[in-house]
């Protein structure tokens, strides 16, 4: 595919719905990067140029067409003691280390250990991520009058009632149309409710590049980079799931370790105009894909839009009332949440189940997706090393002289089944000879190796001869470097494993 191909296929290929989506995109990432400015203790205008720049940037270098990034939660939960204690220029020099270590990592192709993370985790990580998005409308909900209810019942009807009119219901989303006639309510009733203005003040310039006024040394170095390596994995971490998600939505494919060293220029670029780190978001990215957006252009112009209406037109978009965005983050909960992971917990083994339900309750008590994903993934992992581990049969059978036994080994030999592997095996039988077959085994640890020593060792010190036979090449190579039957001093070597 030539590179105009390309750039239709990943820009151009569905324009109208491109715009559309990155509209409302644009609209509802508004508020949430100024609520997340307020919880990282910075102005408003850091998060919202934050918005714009990574969303545009990333829009060139992500891997994910189609998938929206810019400010976080996750990520500025995990600025405010940095800003607290040393400032808004640090936390810029944070971010901007932030981006050079995800560029590495795309270089070091860390994007590819998304193969580790189990569906259960990704389904976890999601029903999480809605739950929180839904948990985070409370306090919009909550002491208001009734016509926050009345307003936010009404945007949740436009949303799901509007796509069934003929053809314009097909054109125009949803969302849009929720946030554009509920506007117009409000001020044609004059509602006196909370609105986008009442959350912080709106720029009414341009970012300016703006490099930050730290010390450059060794001791400025020891205070960000804490800071900067747990945003990197945090953001790496949201950004690779969405990523997967939104696979999953539009049934395409993405490059992970592309997407790790474009979130990085994406926050480079967003430090030095004065914004905050980000990465994608998955609320944002369900937005898009739900009101047709598919290519890399909505992304663009969600971030383009943005700056164009905090910066020329903040006097509309702050009267949008709170209660229509509210509406529009119920509808991508509600639609964020797997459904169907309900109704398969009484089909999926209870491991499954569990490591899903872990992913869930780690995330949403502790608000740090990194923390929930590293449960989720240490417990897949213990789970699936102990159910190989149970595959693991070893039989035998008795020469017709009563002289010989050959053992056949089939499965997997590693740190969870060498026990099993041992005790698999008669030491006091009086033998002369055993021949131990592993055609149809695979030794992949050190402690698989140690657990055959310890096998050959123990029939040797009995007065049997032990025979090894069909050593697959893997296997073999990792016995004649670490094993210890063989050698000389055998059986002064048998504690050591």
């Amino acid at each position: 595919m030539n590179l105009i191909e390309t750039v239709r296929r990943e820009w151009f290929s569905n324009v109208r719905g491109d715009l559309l989506s990155g509209l409302v995109v644009a609209l509802a990432l508004i508020p949430e990067a100024i609520a997340f400015s307020i919880i990282a203790g910075v102005d408003p205008k850091v998060g919202l140029y934050a918005s714009f720049c990574i969303a545009v940037v990333i829009a060139f270098t992500g891997g994910r067409p189609g998938m929206i990034s810019a400010a976080t939660g996750a990520m500025a939960l995990l600025m405010v003691t940095l800003v607290r204690e040393h400032g808004l220029q640090y936390l810029l020099a944070a971010s901007l280390l932030c981006g050079v270590l995800q560029i590495a990592a795309g270089y070091l192709r860390l994007g590819s250990l998304m193969r580790f993370v189990s569906r259960s985790v990704v389904i976890g990580f999601v029903n999480a991520l809605a739950i929180l998005i839904f948990m985070a409308q409370l306090p919009e909900l909550t002491g208001v009058t009734w016509h926050v209810y009345a307003m936010t019942a009404a945007g949740l009807g436009i949303i799901y009632l509007f796509p069934l009119l003929p053809w314009v219901g097909k054109v125009i989303p949803s969302p849009l149309v929720c946030i554009l006639l509920l506007t117009a309510v409000a001020i044609y009733l004059g509602l006196d409710i909370r609105t986008v203005a009442d959350m912080g003040e709106l720029p009414d310039t341009l970012p300016v590049f703006l490099w930050p006024d730290v010390p450059l040394n060794l001791e400025t170095l020891k205070i960000i980079l804490p800071y900067s390596a747990a945003m990197a994995v945090v953001g790496l971490l949201e950004s690779m799931m969405t990523a997967t998600i939104v696979d999953d939505l539009t049934d395409t494919s993405s490059d992970k370790n592309r997407e790790c060293k474009g979130q990085g220029v994406a926050n480079i670029a967003s430090s030095l105009i004065g914004g905050m780190a980000g990465c994608a978001m998955i609320g944002q990215s369900v937005i898009n894909v739900k009101s047709g957006g598919r290519t890399r252009l909505s992304c663009f112009v969600a971030g383009a839009v943005l700056l164009v209406l905090v910066v020329f037109a903040s006097d509309w978009v702050g009267q949008i009332p709170m209660a229509a965005l509210v509406a529009v983050m119920i509808m991508v909960s509600i639609g964020t949440f797997s459904w169907d992971s309900i109704i398969n917990l009484s089909r999926y083994p209870l491991s499954t189940n569990l490591v899903m339900l872990a992913t869930v309750a780690v995330v949403v008590a502790t608000h740090n997706l990194a923390y929930g994903v590293f449960v989720g993934v240490l417990l897949a992992a213990m789970f699936f090393a102990n159910k190989i581990g149970h595959y693991l049969h070893i039989g035998s059978e008795l020469n017709a002289y009563g002289s010989e036994r050959r053992y056949q080994v089939v499965g997997q030999v590693f740190f969870s089944s060498a026990d099993k592997f041992v005790a698999s095996f008669d030491f006091k039988e009086a033998l002369d000879r055993v021949v131990i077959d592993l055609s149809k085994a695979h030794l992949w640890d050190i402690t698989a190796v140690g657990a055959l020593d310890k096998v050959v060792i123990k029939f040797r010190r009995e007065g049997t001869s032990v025979s090894l036979i069909g050593l697959n090449e893997a296997s073999a190579t990792i016995v004649d470097r670490f094993g210890e039957h063989d050698k000389p001093d055998a059986v002064d070597h048998l504690g050591g494993h």
